[in-house]
């Protein structure tokens, strides 16, 4: 009886540690699909980037700026208290809120797409890299090979009203007009012609040994501009309000494809240093590729068109990536768009 005994009770000890066994496996196994589901990205659908970009750029590095080096525009607070400081600083209010005052519902014109100057000038035109104003006063007037003719502070504005804010520009001799090329020449003020400053215009970046894409530059824009700009690319508005919190990127509301934006180096290049919101050239939150592709994609939606037959006279000074022909070389406008455009540039 006893042996019986002993024998039935071991069995139950056997399955007993069986049991505390399969459960501290499911235990584990249960930790080990919660950690596996709190790193895995709610868009699974979306293609795997790091894998996709991987050499996919030129492994030329490029050399790091300190900000000690940099360009820094002058104090507004500076400004005397004169009818030109008062002009300055009016215009540094319509490139910071152009739409409040030259927008749809202006409150002194309605000439504009509802955007601001500052949608394209960062930082109302001063900050490093997010194509400021830093050598305009230094290089205007001079010849452009978009029109081929010399422009001047005036004609240049004039063009950012037709292409970037979609929209017709305030009359030369009006207040408006002049208080913007004033404030734009005031922040250059300190710029020697001939100097190159670091910080002026645009950061640049390796080309792509391949073509941009659309198709990689969408899954970008889902996860790291969609939420700010809106999924359809409509930008961010309070309900109510005629003022853009974050600016539309395609639509009957964006830029038309005559501005420079619409250029995808351009845009690329724009991106890299200052996007997402918080990113700057020193710490920049998107690699080349992903720059590159999301403007590829933005730049490939619907927009306004501009009739742009006069631009470019010369068709041999047309940028690389200039999006319409003709073209002095043999490479299609599709190639042009997106790229590759190393073969471009190197039969010039």
């Amino acid at each position: 009886m006893k042996r019986d005994h002993d024998k039935e009770f071991g069995s139950l000890l056997i399955k007993f540690s069986n049991l505390i066994g399969l459960s501290a496996l499911t235990t584990m196994l249960l930790l080990l699909l919660v950690v596996i589901f709190r790193l895995t990205p709610a868009h699974t659908y979306l293609p795997d980037l790091n894998q996709v970009f991987q050499n996919s750029a030129s492994n030329e590095v490029t050399e790091p700026i300190t900000d000690g080096e940099m360009w820094k525009a002058p104090d507004l607070a500076s400004l005397p208290a004169t009818p030109e400081g008062d002009l300055i600083r009016y215009g540094h209010e319509l490139v910071k809120n152009t739409a409040q005052h030259l927008g749809p519902e202006g409150s002194v014109l309605h000439i504009s797409n509802g955007m601001n100057c500052q949608n394209c000038h960062l930082d109302a035109g001063t900050k490093p890299f997010g194509n400021n104003y830093a050598l305009v006063a230094s290089t205007y007037p001079k010849v452009r090979a978009r029109s081929g003719m010399e422009e001047d502070v005036t004609k240049r504005v004039e063009d950012c009203f037709e292409r970037s804010l979609n929209g017709t520009a305030p009359a030369k001799d009006s207040k408006e007009m002049q208080a913007l090329v004033a404030y734009i020449q005031w922040v250059g003020k300190d710029v020697k012609k001939g100097d190159k400053v670091k910080g002026s215009g645009l950061l640049n970046i390796e080309l792509l040994e391949r073509a941009a894409s659309p198709v990689l530059g969408k899954a970008v824009y889902i996860q790291k501009c969609q939420v700010c700009h809106g999924e359809e690319g409509e930008g961010m508005k309070p309900a109510g309000s005629a003022v853009y919190v974050y600016p539309p990127l395609w639509g009957e509301n964006s830029y038309n494809d005559g501005a420079g934006l619409y250029r995808i180096s351009n845009f690329a290049k724009y991106v890299k240093a200052n996007m997402p919101l918080g990113a700057t050239y020193a710490n920049p939150q998107l690699t080349d590729e992903e720059a590159w592709d999301v403007a590829a994609y933005v730049n490939s939606l619907p927009r306004p068109k501009k009739d742009t037959s006069k631009d470019w006279p010369d068709i041999s000074k047309k940028p690389f990536d200039h999006p319409f022909g003709p073209y002095s070389d043999s490479f299609s406008q599709e190639q042009h768009k997106y790229g590759p455009y190393q073969k471009i540039k190197e039969e010039r």
